[in-house]
C-alpha cells in the first residue's frame, strides 16, 4: 500500500503533503475578498490546476469551501461555524478560570465550566482540589445528557419550546437515576421554573448523592454560550450558593461584554 508522501522536519511543516497543500489553498482563500479562479489558486500555492482542483472537491464536500459559481471557490460556511465554537470555548474558558477558582476557594467544591454539544454538555474546565467534599466523577471532555444536568436545563429552559420537544423525541428522556425527569410534560414544568429563576438545579437527577447548582453565561449578543455549576454530595449543598453561582456566573458574562438589563 502506498505512504502518504510526508514533508521535511522543516519547522512550520505537517508531515502529511496533502493536508500541507489543503491548508495553502485555505490560506489563498482567506487572503481574497472575492470568490478565487481554481487558475488563480493554483498560481498563487504552486500547485497544478488538477491536484488543487481535486483536493477542492475534498473540501466543498466538508463544507469547508463553497462554489460560489462554476469554477471559483470561496471560504465555506462550516469554519465560521468552527471558528464560532472555538472562539466561544477560548474566550469562556479564559474568562471564567479566575472567577471560577474564587467560587470553589468560597464553597470548597468542584465548580464546572460547561458548554451545549447537540443533544449533551461537555465539560470544558473545573476548578477542583484534594479537599473538594466529593470525588470528581466526570473530567474534562466528559459528557451528559441535557435533561440530565442543572447546566443542560439552562440550555433547554431558554432555547424553543419546539427544539425541547424535538430533544425529548429524539432522545426519549432516558433517564440514569430514580430521580431523573423522564416525563416529556415533567420536564416541561421544570424548564419554566429553571427559566423564572434565572439558575437550574440537578436533584441527584445524573448521579445519586450528587447535586448541582447552575446559571448561565452568555456573551456579548446576550447568547447563552455556556453554563458554571457548582456539585457538591447532596445532604451539603446549600441554598445560600444559588447567589454565588449567579453573581459569578454574571462576572463571567460581563467579561464577555454581556450587558444586563438589569439595574
Amino acid at each position: 500500500m502506498a505512504r502518504p508522501r510526508t514533508s521535511t522536519n522543516d519547522e512550520g511543516k505537517t508531515a502529511i503533503q496533502v493536508i500541507e497543500r489543503m491548508v495553502s489553498l485555505l490560506d489563498a482563500l482567506a487572503e481574497q475578498p472575492d470568490p478565487v479562479s481554481l487558475k488563480d489558486l493554483s498560481g498563487r500555492t504552486g500547485l497544478h490546476p488538477s491536484t488543487a482542483h481535486r483536493i477542492l472537491n475534498d473540501l466543498v464536500t466538508a463544507r469547508l469551501v463553497d462554489r460560489a459559481e462554476p469554477g471559483t471557490y470561496q471560504l465555506g460556511i462550516r469554519l465560521l461555524e468552527l471558528g464560532n465554537l472555538v472562539k466561544a470555548r477560548l474566550n469562556v474558558r479564559d474568562a471564567a478560570q479566575g472567577p471560577m477558582r474564587e467560587l470553589h476557594r468560597a464553597t470548597g467544591q468542584p465548580v464546572n465550566l460547561s458548554i451545549r454539544q447537540g443533544d449533551e454538555i461537555v465539560y470544558i474546565e473545573r476548578a477542583v482540589s484534594e479537599r473538594s467534599g466529593m470525588q470528581v466523577v466526570r473530567a474534562v471532555g466528559g459528557r451528559a445528557p441535557l435533561h440530565l444536568t442543572s447546566v443542560g436545563k439552562l440550555f433547554l429552559a431558554f432555547d424553543d419550546p419546539r427544539n425541547v420537544r424535538a430533544y425529548a423525541t429524539r432522545t426519549g428522556l432516558a433517564g440514569h437515576t430514580k430521580n431523573s425527569i423522564t416525563d416529556p410534560a415533567r420536564l416541561e414544568r421544570e424548564l419554566a421554573l429553571v427559566k423564572a429563576r434565572g439558575y437550574a438545579r440537578d436533584n441527584e437527577e445524573l448521579e445519586l448523592g450528587v447535586r448541582c447548582i447552575a446559571a448561565g453565561i452568555r456573551d456579548d449578543s446576550g447568547k447563552l454560550v455556556a453554563g458554571l455549576s457548582i456539585s457538591a454530595p447532596a445532604d451539603f449543598v446549600q441554598d445560600d450558593w444559588i447567589d454565588q453561582v449567579c453573581r459569578t456566573a454574571a462576572q463571567i458574562s460581563a467579561a464577555l461584554g454581556y450587558e444586563s438589563r438589569e439595574a
